[in-house]
């Protein structure tokens, strides 16, 4: 019927998801009291974090949100176990952090929380505003404990990317995520923005549960200050797929990060599922940079596979985007070189595109869709350093009723996408070809 709304979907037994943009949705947004679209993840992970009675254990690569960090100060505070892994870049209290030493994005950064915490925006942090407002202070004040990707005794691996909470070794929440309000909302000082665009997965099941405490006790060691025994990076000896099932669904899991020489990693295993597409397949990508899957695309259009592609804006028009390829053009780098074993596709794709969002905001997405059937989604971008460097999760899900609910996000992200070469690529073109003419070199 004409306006009417939309029926909701159903979902597979054991498994929900949110979409911090979708249409169908609207929750309070706690940075300007309006109301918006979209689900609160923040409401989402909170909710887990009271319903919890034994043990939580996250593993994130930001958290910087006060109110998660007091619903994980109130669980230690009624005796649930609370151990916490972070990424070194932001697993300290930010009240102690000195401008000087740190880079122009960081800087940026700071600010944001300092105009987060300011609650009556006066221009002025209070001494409360600052205990209030400093999410890593509250777990730290409270005694929390809490490691990084350091305390192997090295610098941190890569990047400790995962996303995820083990709630009392039951249920687990995943996805693409950071706990901040960057992340999930918006930037704070920057009300046009929504948040980059994310979404998050809780499955209740003990035997996906026990993968991902595994995993987490791997990193954790013997904890705060113990023996050097956490493994971060390469130094996990990352295992290879493991399956476990939430109801009756199928699900593959692979912790990154995998040595170059191994025979399985993260872009193999995304290849290998890719390449039993008979149909279709929908992506919606932050980081596109791994050459390996475009030839891989190129293979399944040649057969009559359907692709639909949405990349992130900023990192779609980088040199070494593979967004690129897909519209048959090569973009030198500052050097003026094209990297090393380009291979632009010979026409370009119709069912490439980049969505229109708010200045400041990111399509922050990690999945693909296969077959209106198979998932392909978590904390991994498809890049090499995903692969073989940084702590990350990858899940293969075998669910028609799933795949339906990232095809409906995957629609609404393309009726409102700008396709095929962009104004902000064209413009970037052209000035790569007027300052390096036809000497191109390779990298």
């Amino acid at each position: 019927m004409l306006g009417s709304t939309p029926a909701e979907l159903p979902l597979p037994e054991g498994i929900q998801v949110v979409f911090n943009h979708r249409d169908l949705a609207r929750y309070r947004s706690p940075l300007t009291d309006q109301w918006r679209n979209g689900d609160n993840l923040e409401e989402f992970i909170v909710k887990a974090i009271n319903e919890a009675q034994q043990e939580i254990f996250v593993a994130v690569q930001e958290l910087s949100l006060p109110v998660i960090a007091q619903a994980l100060v109130a669980a230690k505070q009624r005796g649930v176990n609370v151990r916490i892994v972070m990424e070194n870049t932001y697993s300290q209290p930010w009240g102690g952090l000195h401008e000087a030493d740190l880079s122009l994005r960081e800087r940026r950064h700071l600010a944001q929380l300092k105009i987060l915490a300011d609650r009556n925006s006066d221009g002025n942090l209070s001494l409360q505003e600052r205990q209030h407002g400093d999410a890593v202070e509250i777990l730290r004040r409270n005694k929390i404990p809490l490691i990084d990707d350091r305390e192997d005794g090295s610098k941190g691996s890569g990047l400790m990317h995962h996303k995820f909470l083990v709630i009392d070794g039951l249920s687990v929440i995943t996805g693409s995520a950071n706990f901040s309000s960057s992340g999930i909302h918006g930037d704070a000082g920057a009300w046009q923005t929504r948040g980059n665009v994310n979404h998050l997965l809780r499955f209740n099941s003990a035997e996906l549960a026990e993968l991902f405490k595994k995993e987490f006790l791997l990193m954790w060691g013997n904890g705060p200050g113990g023996a050097k025994d956490s493994r971060f990076g390469l130094a996990k000896n990352s295992s290879g797929i493991q399956v476990a099932r939430v109801g009756s669904t199928r699900i593959e899991v692979l912790f990154a990060p995998h040595d170059k020489r191994q025979k399985l990693n993260g872009l193999k295993l995304i290849a290998e599922r890719m390449a039993k597409s008979k149909e279709d397949i929908d992506m919606a990508l932050f980081v596109f940079s791994a050459q390996s899957l475009a030839n891989e695309l190129q293979e399944l259009v040649k057969h009559g596979v359907k692709i639909r592609l949405i990349a992130d804006p900023g990192f779609a028009s980088r040199s070494y985007s593979e967004v690129l390829d897909l519209l048959a053009v090569a973009l030198p780098d500052r050097f003026c070189k094209i990297e090393a074993g380009n291979k632009p596709f010979d026409s370009p794709l119709k069912g490439v595109g980049t969505p229109r969002l708010a200045r400041g905001d990111k399509l922050h997405h990690k999945f693909a869709v296969i077959d209106n059937k198979t998932v392909i989604t978590g904390s991994f971008n498809w890049s090499p350093a995903a692969a073989h460097t940084n702590d990350e999760t990858l899940l293969v899900i075998h669910s028609p009723q799933l795949a339906k609910h990232f095809t409906r996000e995957m629609d609404r992200l393309w009726r409102g996408a700008e396709l095929a070469i962009t104004t902000r690529m064209r413009k970037k073109l052209e000035r790569q070809r007027l300052k390096c003419g036809s000497g191109l070199q390779r990298g």
